[in-house]
Formats: C-alpha cells, structure tokens, sequence
C-alpha cells in the first residue's frame, strides 16, 4: 500500500510493508503504526521485495480469522523473511511463536509503541525518530471520504462466545476532548463521513465516570449522548456503530430525528431467545427490545437498524431457534447478519451446553437468512419511487455507485445510480429509486 506521493519519500529511506487483517478497530490501530513510521522517516512499502522489513496486524477472534492470520504470517515471512507480528492473534498465548518461531517479534492489538521498538530493533531508522523532519500527520487507510473514529478500546462486558476483553482488555475510554479534535481534523482534511467504532460504543465515558473535558474552549462530558451531540455538530455523515441497546440510547434517537447525526443504529443483539442470551450473558430481553424499537421508529420514522446474530449457539433448541425467527420478522431490522456458531479458543460457550451438530448449525443459518432477505427484499421494494439523498462511492463505466444514509461502507448494500457525470468520491446528490433487489437499490439522478 502507497501512503504518499514519490516527492514526500526520503531517497533511499528503510521500507517497512504493511498487511492489515480484521475489523474497522484493527484497522484504525494498522492507521496508528502506519502514522508513527511515516512520522519517523519509514516508507510503507506496496511489496514484499520492496520491503526491508513487514509488520503484519493480525485477528485471532474465530477461527477462520486465526487462519487467514497464520497464512498472513508465513505468506509475509516466505516472501520476505523479516516479519514483526501484532494485532489480537497476538495476544492469543504463543500461538505465533509456536507455529512460526523465526517471526522477529509479537506483540497484542493496539500496541503502535511496541511495533515501533521492534522495528527500531531490527530496522533503526534513517533519522532520529525525535527530530525526523516528516509531519506526524494521520495516516487514513480508508477512502479519503470517510474514516472511522475509534473512541475506545476494550469491554467489560463477559459474554460467553466472546474473547476481546482476554485480547484487547477492559473498557478504556479516550478523552472526548481528544475524541473531538481528531474529529474535526479529519472533517478539515475533507472527510464526509465519519464512522464511530469501539468494541461498546454506547459505553463510552463510563470508564471515566463520564469526567469533564474541554474541546475548543468548551467543557464537555466525556459521555456517549454529549459525543453524538458534539459531532452532530461538525456538519457531515455521522454514523454509529457497535452501540449496546443500553437506556440511554434513546437519548441519541432524537438526534437522528432532526439530521444531526445520522438515523442508523448497528446494535448486535445476537440472539432473542431468553435461554440463549443468559446463557449468552447478554441481559437483553427481545421483549424490551422490540418496544424500544417501535419507540425509536415513533421518534425517528427513518432510522435504520443494523444487527448480527447467532445460530446454533450451544444448547439451542428448535424453539430457541423458532423465538429468534419470530424476532425477526417483528422486529423488521434493515440489515442483518448471522453466523454459525463457531468455538473460539478461550470462549465459556464452548463448555457450558452442548455443541448443536454441524450440520443444524447450517441448516438454521440457512433458515435464518432466507428469512431476512425477504424481509430486506420487501423493505427496499417500498423505497421505489422516493427521492433520497446519496454520498458517491465511486464511478464505473456503468455510472455512479453510492450508498445512502442507511448504507455502511463494506457491510450494507449500495445504491446504483444511472448517469454520465462525474463527481468527487465524498459528493452529496439526490436521486430517484426506481427499482431494488435483496440488498441494493437502483436509481436515476434528479
């Protein structure tokens, strides 16, 4: 991956290459290291022959992520055979050192110092990483468009089929004063859409006991609806995503009623069963949930509803399957996904009930998702006709590809927009949907 123009690029500085695997909040920490090297005179390297030394950020959350992450590794050490290894494979015991005991280094997720004394190690730098010349300037390895913000690290939540707080630790929130300023910067470098991620959005500040910090002059509550407020503030696409359905989210709602931030809630609610989510550990009754629901679509008539869940938990039965189906239609969410339960190393839920066979798992996968796409089928079919506004993704040969305002980047559907202009990745137009399919929708420019 390039990260600057050839002008900006020391002549005959040390290259490092970058591979980057897992979620929005791996990547915002690969963003993090990325910045420390430019800042200290590397190059990040497009190869692994141009590269006199690869970092690679790994995932250890399922096991097909644990996978991919070890074929990363022993790809990245093969082709070039000076490897530094982080990231929450990591931080999964010896895992690493185990399978490939030559890799220079290990450590954890959101490690950007340590990766930076490895590389010091075996790669010193050009310069002193003190006084480099070379601006510290954020480096964003998504579109220029839109970025995420990470606002935390870590839970404290203990949710059986879940490890992130052995990889990533307990809840620790930053500053919203920090939180604010990084913000704002971005929207200054040109971004339009800013993505709010952490592993418990709607945790944020409790940590901190919510404690007062100051953004341009200004004192402000290092809390989740005071975050929301303050970027509804900064006048661009402000989407919210991991946020538990605690009760002061319904404070966020109206918010999204008046267009400060924007009308999409992504909350896994993972299951709706009330013996699967005790077993879970998730508190949440479908009852409460689906009263909630209706509440915010009383205040917010245009909110989307973004979820994940899982089948063939351990000790499901065909009933608990059955109540998370029902769930699902009443509920009627926008965007929805579901994964067979897989054991992850680590995880309670692996020994508290036993396993659902392999091929049930499948079977109510299937179940379920045939369920969803009709609902998603018939929820978009009724957006045929309406005037929505759009942010252009990009252009092809066939016309303009963007997504609305109920459309993540990577994970939700996209909107195809018949037309010969040209616009900016970023730009703001209206158009007219004039047909749909399960996921995505098809418009003409207005």
């Amino acid at each position: 991956m390039t990260t600057r123009s050839d002008k900006d690029t020391p002549q005959n500085s040390k290259k490092v290459g970058f591979i980057s695997l897992g979620c929005p909040k791996a990547l915002v920490d690969s963003e993090q290291i990325i910045t420390k090297l430019r800042s200290e005179g590397y190059e990040i390297s497009p190869s692994y022959e141009g590269s006199d030394i690869v970092v690679v950020n790994t995932c250890g959350f399922i096991d097909d992520a644990v996978e991919e992450s070890l074929d990363a590794i022993g790809e990245a050490l093969n082709e070039n055979g000076k490897v530094i290894v982080t990231g929450c494979l990591g931080a999964k015991g010896d895992i690493v050192a185990t399978n490939y005991p030559q890799v220079l280094a290990v450590t954890g997720p959101h490690a950007a110092d340590e990766v930076l004394e490895a590389v010091h190690e075996h790669l010193p730098p050009e310069h002193d990483p003190y006084t480099s010349l070379i601006p510290p300037a954020g480096i964003k390895l998504t579109p220029k468009h839109y970025a995420y913000l990470k606002i935390s690290e870590g839970c404290n939540h203990r949710c059986t089929f879940c490890i992130i707080p052995s990889l990533r630790g307990d809840l620790v929130s930053r500053p919203i004063g920090e939180v604010m300023t990084e913000a704002e910067n971005l929207v200054n470098s040109g971004v339009k859409e800013l993505l709010v991620i952490s592993q418990d959005t709607s945790a944020y500040g409790i940590d901190m006991k919510y404690q007062t910090d100051f953004w341009n002059g200004r004192p402000i509550k290092t809390k989740f609806e005071d975050l929301a407020t303050h970027l509804g503030e900064l006048g661009i696409w402000t989407r919210m995503h991991y946020v538990y359905p605690y009760p002061h989210v319904d404070k966020v709602i109206p918010l999204m009623a008046e267009g400060k931030i924007l009308p999409y809630l992504d909350i896994p609610f993972q299951h709706a069963s009330p013996n699967i989510l005790r077993a879970m550990k998730r508190p949440a009754s479908s009852e409460n949930v689906l009263a909630r629901i209706k509440k915010w679509r009383e205040i917010c008539p245009d909110i989307t509803l973004r979820s994940t869940f899982i089948a063939g938990f351990p000790g499901e039965t065909e009933d608990d399957f059955q109540q998370l189906l029902d769930f699902l239609v009443e509920a009627d969410l926008d965007r929805v996904g579901c994964f067979a339960y897989s054991p992850v190393e680590g995880a309670t839920a692996n020994h508290i009930a036993e396993q659902v066979p392999e091929d049930v798992k499948q079977e109510r996968l299937q179940r379920f998702m045939e369920c969803q796409a009709e609902i998603s089928t018939n929820k978009l079919r009724k957006k045929i006709g309406q005037t929505m506004q759009v942010m252009v993704d990009d252009i092809d040969e066939e016309g303009i590809i963007a997504r609305s305002k109920a459309d993540a980047p990577e994970v939700d559907g996209l909107v195809f927009v018949e037309s010969d202009k040209q616009y900016e990745a970023g730009t703001l137009i209206d158009v007219k949907i004039t047909d749909s399919s399960e996921h995505d929708l098809f418009a003409v420019e207005v």
